[in-house]
């Protein structure tokens, strides 16, 4: 790609966290990789559940180190979405049809199981079909590889002998990481049973390493069996390590959670003669309680939640901001997000070209950052159709905005359109039902009626600015003990909420007239 010598001088010493990953490849191969080969960037995905909120931000976070890197060097480089489908089935995830058939194929292999969705020749043929379509929904530009196809077609056969001819130094590292019980039958190897199909974890002894030989027990019966061309897979950990070395991988971030994996890892990929890739370690996600997310307790949310009530930029901005950082993930987090993307979006042109390259949207658009912003925040959306109800419409939000917004439309403002319907279905589903207004009590009686009767002469078009004048005003010199207990008034007697917006703008945007009728049922 073409890259202006100022965004690569730049780039050079930005601190932003995806030039600080690309620095590391770049530390890798400072005269590039040999050959002029491309750097190859990896991503990793379990086919026995489909893709996630997690499987987002890893093929996101990774692009941007990869596009950091190409903006800062002339490397080639590659992203490879890699699926371990070659894995046995272990339990039977909750969200599937046809359970009984599904255990009745547990162990096996997941692209030798039947689809229970009944599309694909095969569970992991199904999940993968999901993968590409998740990828390509969202434009990433990638490679997919299947593990079973480069098992059975013998790409991996020379890193599999690689492992036999190493299998005790591998064991060495292993067995000190395993419980007793564990270690007795650990294997490296996991044979595909001839007889039954299933992923074997037994013990297995070399027999030829050069032939790919090894023999196991198999229902009693020992059996000598090659591991080449799909009749054998490996423990994921030698597999992690064995597919670095055997595609050559650079680069791969991983959760905090695969630390220690990882460290083993990259001891085996040594032993096969390649070296760990680099990778950012992130943090991993924790639920409203600062607990970890789990899929089996389902206390996590997932992309569908997200994309219900927040757009897919707001979703990358909060996947980018502190990787190394634990943050909570939650239906609560998204206004935020929504309107702290727009809010850097907004500010993006007037900057600096080292300003823009520390800008998160700068990586959520690789560059390209769209110039305006809605004249609206979300957060202003959201309490106007707090106040207008569960069963708010549209086009009713449209006729609130026709004062505040002149001459807005769906067709001349697309990005407004989405957000109004996002704020309506976030208001409808999680913000109503909690709604409860208060009555103005104390001081707060006063304080409203002042307000009221300053709103009463305002022509309707008043500048939200002008109002908010006046509602700062009676806050100064209405007796409150500060300006943030008068503004949490407004919020509880007009709104029903703790927090709200400023309250200049939300009056202009609902309207002088239906703003003081809510004065006077918090009044009455």
């Amino acid at each position: 790609m073409s890259v202006d010598p100022a965004l690569r001088t730049a780039a050079l010493a930005s601190k932003a966290w995806p030039y600080e990953e690309a620095r590391r490849v770049l530390k890798r191969f400072p005269q590039g990789k040999p050959g002029g080969a491309p750097v190859l960037f990896e991503t990793g995905y379990g086919p026995s559940g489909l893709p996630h909120i997690g499987t987002f931000n890893e093929v996101l976070r990774t692009t941007m180190v990869r596009r950091a890197l190409e903006e800062m060097a002339d490397m080639p480089t590659r992203l490879v979405a890699f699926s371990d489908d070659m894995d046995g089935l272990r339990k039977v995830p909750d969200n599937v049809p046809n359970q009984a058939m599904l255990t009745e194929h547990l162990g096996k292999p997941l692209t030798r199981i039947p689809d229970p969705f009944e599309k694909y020749e095969s569970f992991a043929h199904h999940n993968n079909a999901m993968l590409r379509e998740f990828l390509d929904r969202f434009g990433f530009e990638y490679e997919f590889v299947s593990s079973t196809t480069m098992y059975e077609g013998g790409q991996f056969d020379e890193a599999l002998k690689g492992v036999l001819r190493n299998y005790q130094a591998i064991m060495e590292i292993m067995l000190p990481t395993l419980r007793a019980e564990r270690a007795a039958t650990y294997s490296p190897v996991l044979p595909v049973s001839p007889k039954s199909g299933m992923v074997l974890q037994v013990p297995v002894t070399v027999v030829d390493a050069e032939a790919g030989l090894v023999s196991f027990e198999d229902d009693g019966e020992t059996i000598t069996q090659s591991i080449l061309g799909g009749q054998a897979k490996l423990q994921w950990k030698v597999d992690w390590a064995m597919r670095w070395v055997a595609l050559g991988v650079d680069y791969e971030m991983y959760g905090k959670d695969l630390t220690d994996s990882g460290i083993q890892s990259g001891k085996i990929a040594q032993v096969l003669g390649g070296r760990k890739p680099d990778g950012l370690i992130y943090e991993m996600f924790l639920d409203e309680k600062g607990e970890k997310i789990s899929k089996s307790k389902g206390n996590g949310l997932s992309l569908e939640d997200w994309l219900s009530y927040g757009t897919e930029e707001s979703l990358a901005f909060y996947a980018y901001r502190e990787p190394k950082s634990a943050k909570q993930l939650h239906l609560g987090v998204i206004p935020r997000a929504v309107d702290e993307y727009f809010q850097f979006r907004g500010t993006y042109a007037g900057q600096e070209i080292e300003k823009k390259l520390g800008n998160p949207v700068h990586h959520i658009h690789n560059g390209k950052v769209p110039a305006d912003v809605p004249p609206v925040t979300f957060g202003l959306l959201l309490n106007l159709a707090g106040v207008m109800g569960p069963h708010a419409t549209a086009p009713q939000v449209w006729g609130y905005l026709g004062n505040y917004v002149p001459d807005a439309t769906a067709a001349t403002h697309p990005e407004l359109a989405n957000l109004i319907n996002l704020a309506l279905a976030y208001n409808r589903d999680h913000v109503a039902p909690t709604l409860q207004r208060r009555k103005a009590e104390g001081i707060e009686i006063e304080a409203l009626k002042r307000l009221d009767a300053e709103l009463a002469p305002l022509p309707a078009d008043a500048p939200a600015e002008d109002i908010q004048n006046i509602v700062y005003e009676i806050g100064k010199t209405g007796g409150f003990e500060n300006l943030r207990d008068w503004f949490k008034a407004l919020y509880e007697t007009l709104l029903g909420s703790s927090a709200g917006p400023r309250m200049g703008s939300f009056i202009a945007l609902y309207g002088i007239a239906n703003t003081r009728k809510l004065i006077a049922e918090a009044l009455a």
